[in-house]
C-alpha cells in the first residue's frame, strides 16, 4: 500500500479543510482518523505532512493535539502497531447531542470509522428502530454510516439513541441525547377580540411552552401597569382583565411571552374592538297629521352606537316594511306613513339594533280629522205662522264647533259645547235661538218673517279646518210694497212711478186712479212696464189734474197689499247763498251753500254770473258735483271791482239768482299760482295721464307749462316736457314697473315761473308675459292675419246687430228704421225704465228726474235682507 502521508502541504490543506474559522474540530478529527485508516506512516510524516500545515493555519486546536498526543505515543513504536489501532471501528454521530422543538423534524447521521457490516439504531427503550416506522426512519447511507430521522417531534421522543457498528467479533456504538422542548405557542389568542362597553372585558392570551413563559400585557407600545389603574387585572391564567371597559379602550393590546431559559420571545397583537348599546333620540316624540286629504306624514328617530345600529319600525308588535302603505329611508331612520287615515292613529316603536343589543323608543301619531257637514237640509216655512228648526250635524277631530250665519249676522258665541254643557244663544229680540249640542247644533226661528228667508250657512270648525254647507229657507208670505212714495215731475214731462214688490209665491201688480185701472180708455198719458221684481208706470202729465195719487195693488196666493204713491209737480230750486269770494289778479273763488230748496228734483248745474260795474254780465255753469261748495271764475283784470252772483238749475229749469256781491281783485302778483294736478293711472299700468286745473295766472297771461317726472328712487329726472298755454293734460307713458313717480308741473307767465304742483303716483307691477306661439314658418303674413280677424269681427257685428233688431227692437239697424223709415223705437225707452230714468220731451232737459223721499222698508232681524227667491209678476208689454 502506498505511503499516502507522504503528501505535500496542499494535500493537507485538503485533508483538514481550508482552514477556514467556524470548522468544527470535530470535522477535523474524523477527517484525520478516516485518512490514517488506509495511512502506513511514520509518525514523523504524520505530523510533518498533516498535523503541522493545519496548526499553522489555524493556529493550534486542543482536541486535535489531544488527538496527537495520544496517538504519538503508539505510532511511534512502530507502524505496526499504529495499523492495528487504526483498524478497531469507531462510531461517531453527529450532531453529538440535539434539541427539537415539538413539532419539528431533526436527522441525526451515524459515522464508522473501519469496516462495518451492521450499522444500527436503538431507541431509548432499547427498542431496535426498524426502517418501516413512520415516526423515525432509519436510513443505511453507504458502508460507514446510517441516519436516523425524527419527524415531528413530541415529549416521548425525547431520550438517549443509540448507534451500534458491528462487524464479526468487533462493536463499537456511540449515543446522542434528543431533547425534546415546547417553543412559544399562542394556543388560543383569536383577535379581534369584541365586548359590550361597560362589562368586564376578559382578552384571552393562551400560551403554551416549556418551560412555561412569562407573559406581558402592552397597550399602545407601554407596558400595562395594573397598580396604576385598578380597572385593568392579569388573571391567573395570564388573561388582561379590564372592568367595565370603555369605548375609549378599543386598539390593539400585545400579548408577549418569553422563555428565558432559551432567550425565547414572541408575541400576538389582539385587536380589542368595544361595542356600544344603541341610543335613539326621537325627532318628535308627538307628530300631528290630518286624516282623508292625501297626506303623508313622516316618523323620523335618529340612532347612535357601535358598529352602527340598524333600525326598524314596529307598530303593535309588528315590523313595518316598505310597501303601499309605508316607506323606509335607506338607514330606516324614518317611517313615511302615506294617505294617513284615522285608523293610523297610536304608538309607532323605532327599534335600534347592534352587537351590544336592542333600543327603543316610542312615538306617537295624532290624527286629526277636518271638520265635515254630514246632515243639513232645506226648510220652508209661512210667515208668523209656526216657528222653524234649522239643524246642521258634523263629524270631526277635535270635536268641531258648530255656527250658524245669515248674511253678515252670526248667531253664535262663547266656547265649544260639548254633550256635557250644551251651548244656548239667543238673539236680542228673541227671536231667533240656537243650542249646540257636541256635533249637532240648531238654529230656530220662533217667528218666522219675509226677512228670514234666503240661504243659512252652516260652518263647523276645529283647530284643523272647517267645511261649510249651505241651506234654504223659503218663507211663503203675503206682498209687501216698498219704493218711493213721492215722484216730482212737472207738465209734459214723464215720469216713473215705480212699485217695488216683494212676494212668495210671486204677485200680481195692477195700478188704480181714483179707483179706476190704470191704463184706461180715459189715460193716453199713462203705460205700464213690468219688471221681475218692480212694476213702473210711467206718468206723463198734461194738466194739473194728473198730478196726485196713484195706487199700486199687489196680490198672491197668501194675501193682497196696496199702497198710494204722490206724483208732485216739481219747480226750480231757489237761490244759492254766496258766503264768501276771496279774489286774485286774474280769478276769483266764490265760497256758497246750496239751495234750501232743490224743487223736488237733484240740482244738476250751478251759473255764475260776474261783471264790471255797468258792464254785461259774464256767465258760466258748472256741473253740481256731490259736495260742491266752491268755485273759480277766470279772466279778470287786476285792480278791477266785480260784482257776482249764482243760480241753480234742476231738471224743470233755473232757479232765481243770489243777491250780487261786489269785491275788488287783487293788483298783479307777477307768477301765477300753482297748478291743482290730478293724475289717473292708464290701462296698460306703466302710463299716467296728469290732468291740472289752471289757478290765478298773476295778472299775466300763462304762456306754457313744464312738466318733468322722475323715479323717487334716482336722483335724475327725465327730460323737461313744454307744452302751450291751452293745455290741460299730459300722458307719461313707457314708465318703469312698479316704480313710485313724483311729478312737478309749473305754469309760466311774462313775470316768471309758479311754484310746482306736483303729484306722487306708483305704476301697476309687471303683468305676466304671453308666450308668441307664432312661429316664423307660419303661411299666412301677419296683414293676412289682421284682415282675417276684421272680416271676422265685422261679420259677427252684423249677426248681433240683427239678431238684436229682431229680438229687441235695438241696434244699428233699428236706428236706421227709427231715423229714415219713422219706425218708434220702444227698446230705448224699455231700458230706461228698467234703470229707474224718466222720460223727456225733446225740447226739455235731458237730465234724469229722481225721487227725493222714500218709505222706510221694513227691516229684517238685526239688518238681514231678504234674498231669492222674491218672485214679482213678470214682465208685460205695454197696454
Amino acid at each position: 500500500m502506498p505511503d499516502l502521508c507522504a503528501v505535500d502541504s496542499a494535500a493537507g490543506k485538503g485533508l483538514w479543510g481550508e482552514g477556514k474559522p467556524g470548522r468544527k474540530e470535530e470535522t477535523a478529527h474524523r477527517n484525520f482518523l478516516s485518512h490514517c485508516k488506509s495511512c502506513v506512516c511514520s509518525p514523523e510524516s504524520i505530523q510533518r505532512e498533516l498535523l503541522i500545515p493545519w496548526l499553522g493555519a489555524h493556529g493550534g486546536s486542543e482536541s486535535l493535539r489531544g488527538v496527537w498526543d495520544s496517538l504519538r505515543s503508539p505510532l511511534s513504536t512502530g507502524s505496526q502497531r499504529a495499523r492495528e489501532a487504526l483498524a478497531s471501528l469507531q462510531v461517531e454521530i453527529t450532531p453529538m447531542q440535539g434539541e427539537i422543538s415539538v413539532g419539528e423534524s431533526k436527522f441525526f447521521l451515524c459515522e464508522v470509522v473501519g469496516d462495518a457490516k451492521d450499522i444500527d439504531w436503538f431507541a431509548p427503550n432499547g427498542e431496535k428502530l426498524l426502517p418501516n416506522r413512520q415516526d423515525i426512519i432509519v436510513n443505511r447511507n453507504d458502508e460507514s454510516s446510517s441516519t436516523l430521522t425524527i419527524y415531528n417531534a413530541d415529549v416521548d421522543n425525547a431520550g438517549v439513541y443509540k448507534c451500534v457498528a458491528k462487524n464479526a467479533d468487533k462493536e463499537s456504538e456511540g449515543t446522542v441525547n434528543v431533547k425534546i422542548f415546547q417553543k412559544i405557542t399562542f394556543k388560543n389568542a383569536p383577535s379581534p377580540q369584541e365586548f359590550n362597553e361597560g362589562d368586564d372585558a376578559d382578552i384571552i392570551c393562551d400560551v403554551v411552552s416549556s418551560p412555561p413563559a412569562s407573559i406581558i400585557w402592552k397597550h399602545k407600545g407601554s407596558k400595562i401597569q395594573v397598580t396604576k389603574d385598578v380597572r385593568f387585572k392579569i388573571m391567573g391564567n395570564n388573561h388582561l382583565q379590564i372592568r367595565g371597559i370603555k369605548k375609549t379602550d378599543e386598539g390593539a393590546y400585545t400579548c408577549e411571552a418569553r422563555v428565558m431559559a432559551r432567550g425565547e420571545i414572541d408575541l400576538k397583537i389582539i385587536k380589542v374592538i368595544v361595542n356600544v348599546l344603541p341610543s335613539i333620540r326621537t325627532r318628535q316624540s308627538e307628530v300631528n297629521a290630518t286624516a282623508d286629504i292625501n297626506q303623508s306624514v313622516m316618523l323620523a328617530c335618529d340612532a347612535d352606537g357601535f358598529p352602527e345600529p340598524t333600525v326598524t319600525w314596529a307598530r303593535n308588535n309588528i315590523v313595518l316594511e316598505s310597501d303601499d302603505k309605508y316607506s323606509l329611508n335607506d338607514d330606516g331612520s324614518e317611517l313615511i306613513i302615506k294617505d294617513v287615515k284615522k285608523v293610523d292613529e297610536g304608538d309607532y316603536t323605532c327599534i335600534a339594533r347592534n352587537k351590544a343589543g336592542e333600543k327603543e323608543e316610542e312615538v306617537s301619531l295624532n290624527v286629526f280629522v277636518q271638520p265635515k257637514i254630514t246632515y243639513l237640509d232645506n226648510q220652508t216655512a209661512s210667515e208668523l205662522e209656526e216657528q222653524i228648526t234649522l239643524t246642521c250635524e258634523a263629524s270631526g277631530d277635535p270635536t268641531p264647533t258648530i255656527t250658524w250665519s245669515f248674511g253678515r249676522r252670526f248667531f253664535t258665541e262663547g266656547e265649544q259645547a260639548s254633550w256635557t254643557r250644551p251651548e244656548t244663544f239667543e238673539s236680542l229680540d228673541g227671536n231667533v235661538m240656537v243650542r249646540s249640542h257636541a256635533r249637532v247644533s240648531s238654529l230656530t226661528l220662533k217667528y218666522v218673517q219675509f226677512t228670514d228667508a234666503g240661504q243659512y250657512l252652516c260652518t263647523a270648525r276645529n283647530s284643523i279646518g272647517q267645511d261649510q254647507q249651505t241651506m234654504y229657507l223659503e218663507v211663503r208670505y203675503a206682498p209687501k210694497i216698498q219704493g218711493s212714495v213721492t215722484v216730482y215731475t212737472w207738465e209734459r214731462n214723464a215720469a216713473n212711478i215705480s212699485c217695488e214688490v216683494l212676494a212668495h209665491p210671486g204677485a200680481s201688480v195692477v195700478w188704480f186712479r181714483d179707483g179706476q185701472q190704470l191704463p184706461s180708455t180715459n189715460t193716453t198719458n199713462v203705460k205700464i212696464y213690468n219688471t221681475p221684481a218692480v212694476s213702473h208706470l210711467e206718468v206723463t202729465p198734461d194738466s194739473q189734474n194728473d198730478f196726485g195719487s196713484y195706487n199700486c195693488t199687489a196680490t198672491n196666493l197668501i194675501g193682497t197689499e196696496s199702497k198710494e204713491f204722490l206724483l208732485i209737480q216739481a219747480d226750480v230750486p231757489s237761490a244759492p247763498a254766496i258766503e264768501r269770494v276771496e279774489p286774485f289778479s286774474s280769478t276769483a273763488v266764490v265760497e256758497f251753500e246750496e239751495p234750501d230748496a232743490s224743487g223736488g228734483v237733484a240740482i244738476l248745474k250751478y251759473r255764475a254770473e260776474w261783471r264790471m260795474k255797468g258792464q254785461d254780465w259774464t256767465g258760466r255753469e258748472y256741473d253740481a258735483e256731490d259736495g260742491l261748495s266752491m268755485i273759480t271764475i277766470v279772466g279778470l283784470k287786476p285792480e278791477t271791482f266785480y260784482e257776482v252772483k249764482m243760480s241753480a238749475i234742476n231738471g224743470k229749469g233755473e232757479g232765481e239768482s243770489s243777491t250780487p256781491l261786489n269785491f275788488k281783485t287783487e293788483p298783479v302778483q307777477g307768477e301765477p299760482s300753482p297748478p291743482k294736478l290730478e293724475g289717473k293711472l292708464q290701462t296698460m299700468g306703466n302710463a299716467l295721464k296728469v290732468n291740472w286745473i289752471k289757478q290765478d295766472d298773476g295778472g299775466s297771461p300763462i304762456k306754457h307749462y313744464l312738466i318733468r317726472y322722475r323715479a323717487k328712487h334716482v336722483s335724475d329726472w327725465k327730460p323737461e316736457i313744454r307744452l302751450p298755454h291751452g293745455s290741460e293734460y299730459v300722458v307719461l307713458s313707457s314708465l318703469d314697473w312698479n316704480t313710485e313717480y313724483e311729478v312737478y308741473v309749473v305754469a309760466e307767465n311774462q313775470q316768471g315761473k309758479s311754484q310746482p304742483g306736483t303729484i306722487s303716483f306708483r305704476t301697476a307691477a309687471e303683468p305676466t308675459a304671453i308666450p308668441d306661439t307664432m312661429t316664423s314658418g307660419s303661411g299666412l303674413g301677419t296683414g293676412a292675419i289682421v284682415g282675417i280677424l276684421i272680416v271676422v269681427f265685422v261679420l259677427l257685428l252684423v249677426g248681433v246687430d240683427v239678431t238684436c233688431y229682431f229680438l229687441n227692437k235695438c241696434g244699428f239697424l233699428m236706428c236706421i228704421a227709427v231715423n229714415f223709415c219713422g219706425k218708434s223705437g220702444p227698446g230705448a225707452k224699455n231700458k230706461d225704465i228698467e234703470e229707474g230714468k224718466a222720460a223727456f220731451m225733446k225740447d226739455e232737459s235731458k237730465e234724469p228726474i229722481v225721487e227725493v223721499r222714500t218709505e222706510d222698508r221694513t227691516p229684517n232681524h238685526e239688518g238681514g235682507g231678504p234674498t231669492e227667491p222674491n218672485e214679482t209678476t213678470p214682465l208685460t208689454e205695454p197696454e
